[in-house]
């Protein structure tokens, strides 16, 4: 019920979120492939340290004498950035042959990553699984909204197929699955 209420709070910004440039582009098939690019490196990047805060909190979670099954199912949330998602951002960086081994964060990735970093480290649990919820939640309600305009859209638009698989993974069942076992 609280974090409903966090959503309800948010709704302005996720209604602006819904409708931005980057994310109907990536549907209608007119966002400029360069943008996409930078994007899927930065993302990879996210992804290294949200999975490196969901296993802090999942150590923290025994630390402190916690649930050893949230704690476990925190570590597996873990692997599924680590793995599924950034599976996903592999095939892109193969497909594009780009090498990301020396990327590094730009400014707004890394304001990101040290706040959630900050938080998981230093305040309590629950701040913690707090300040990585939005993640999980916008982009599976993004990929949802992003999947309505796809089905809208229908044939009239070609887009590249890494876009498709992005819409898929984030609107797909399975991210809807574990985004709802975390709420």
């Amino acid at each position: 019920i609280m974090a409903h209420s966090f959503w309800d709070a948010a709704a302005p910004l996720i209604s602006v979120t819904e409708k931005h440039p980057f994310l109907v582009s990536m549907v209608d098939g007119t966002l400029d492939l360069e943008n996409f690019q930078y994007y899927v490196v930065q993302d990879a990047l996210y992804l290294t340290d949200f999975a490196d805060c969901l296993n802090r909190l999942g150590n923290k979670m025994m630390e402190c004498g916690g649930n050893e099954e949230i704690s476990k199912r925190l570590h597996q949330f873990a692997v599924g950035a680590e793995e599924c998602e950034k599976d996903l951002h592999r095939s892109f960086f193969k497909n594009f042959n780009i090498d990301a081994a020396n990327a590094k964060p730009m400014p707004n990735t890394l304001l990101y990553t040290s706040y959630m970093t900050r938080i998981v480290s230093t305040r309590p649990i629950e701040e913690g699984l707090a300040v990585l919820l939005p993640c999980f939640w916008v982009y599976m309600h993004v990929g949802k909204c992003m999947l309505a305009l796809r089905e809208q859209l229908g044939d009239s638009v070609e887009r590249p197929p890494e876009f498709d698989a992005w819409i898929d993974m984030y609107g797909g069942e399975e991210f809807e699955k574990e985004v709802k076992d975390y709420i």
